[in-house]
């Protein structure tokens, strides 16, 4: 199976940039998937240019990383053209990004996919979950997104964790935004919440984390997840947050002691003029590769 690498307008965007030696899908053990949906975003849109902007910011990366001492690249990483998505109703779209992902995962890889809105990430779990039975979902967020319906439909941004939840149990960390719907709901879901008021009290609160998750797991983060002091360029930007090292801590912790499968970055919302939040989310892409493949580097 063969996939097109040219964008449109015949410009190359590859994660990481352009190297010396291009790797093919075949030979990839990583497939980034730029899903550019900003279909339901309620406050500030724009998520639509996030992939594009992720894409652009990794190819200014250095690509060794000294906190593991190795350059991931090496496993091979191939970037599939940005998805053309239906118009009209949500549910077709859906089902499109959830044939495409289901298309990678069974060619047996590593699959990240840009967003877009955080819409994106049922289908997706879908997919992962047909694959891997037992799995369960880590989501950094800021927002519970539990609503069952939003503004007229299920397949709203702030139903994601709802609909995930049809597929897998998820685990919440970072969340200090929800409503009263959400709030009532949450007991009678399948879901583990690590509210940001409370859960550093816990000098032990990664190793907690970590202990709710099954064997398998698959990592969504929303990047309003992050204090806004790093990640302004997101739709609804929640004071408090992840720092970017408390970040990194908890995704080396669950990618060391569990088998990560797949992972999205999503809610990037580029501002005009402002580099540093694009670079983050390309820098943190990176990161998860590292943590999940430098020791296959190391082994051959």
């Amino acid at each position: 199976m063969s996939f097109p690498f040219e964008y449109d307008h015949g410009v190359p965007l590859a994660f990481g940039g352009a190297l010396p030696e291009k790797c093919g899908f075949d030979d990839a053990r990583v497939v980034i998937l730029p899903v550019p949906v900003d279909r339901t975003t309620t406050y500030v849109g724009g998520t639509r240019n996030g992939p594009r902007e992720i894409l652009q910011a990794s190819s200014h990366m250095e690509l060794w990383d000294e906190e593991l001492g190795a350059d991931v690249h090496g496993v091979g990483i191939f970037t599939l053209p940005e998805m053309e998505l239906p118009f009209g109703e949500l549910e077709p779209l859906m089902a499109e990004i959830r044939r495409v992902a289901a298309e990678v995962l069974s060619r047996g890889k590593f699959l990240v996919t840009l967003g877009g809105e955080h819409s994106i990430t049922p289908p997706v779990v879908a997919a992962a979950a047909a694959r891997h039975p037992g799995m369960s979902v880590l989501q950094i967020d800021a927002h519970a997104d539990l609503r069952d319906c939003y503004m007229g439909t299920p397949h709203n941004h702030a139903c994601a964790m709802r609909r995930s939840l049809e597929h897998a149990p998820v685990t919440q960390v970072g969340i200090r935004s929800m409503s009263t719907e959400e709030a009532q709901a949450a007991s009678n879901l399948n879901t583990t919440i690590f509210y940001d008021v409370s859960m550093r009290r816990d000098p032990a609160w990664i190793d907690r984390v970590v202990d709710t998750l099954t064997d398998e797991v698959y990592v969504t983060i929303d990047v309003d997840g992050l204090d806004p002091a790093i990640m302004p360029a997101t739709g609804t930007p929640e004071p408090g947050g992840l720092s970017w090292y408390e970040t990194l801590a908890l995704l080396r912790a669950t990618i060391e002691r569990r088998t990560v499968i797949a992972c999205d970055v999503v809610e990037l919302s580029p501002l005009p003029g402002i580099l540093a939040p694009n670079f983050l989310c390309a820098k943190l892409v990176y990161k998860i590769l590292t943590y999940r493949f430098a020791s296959e580097l190391t082994a051959r």
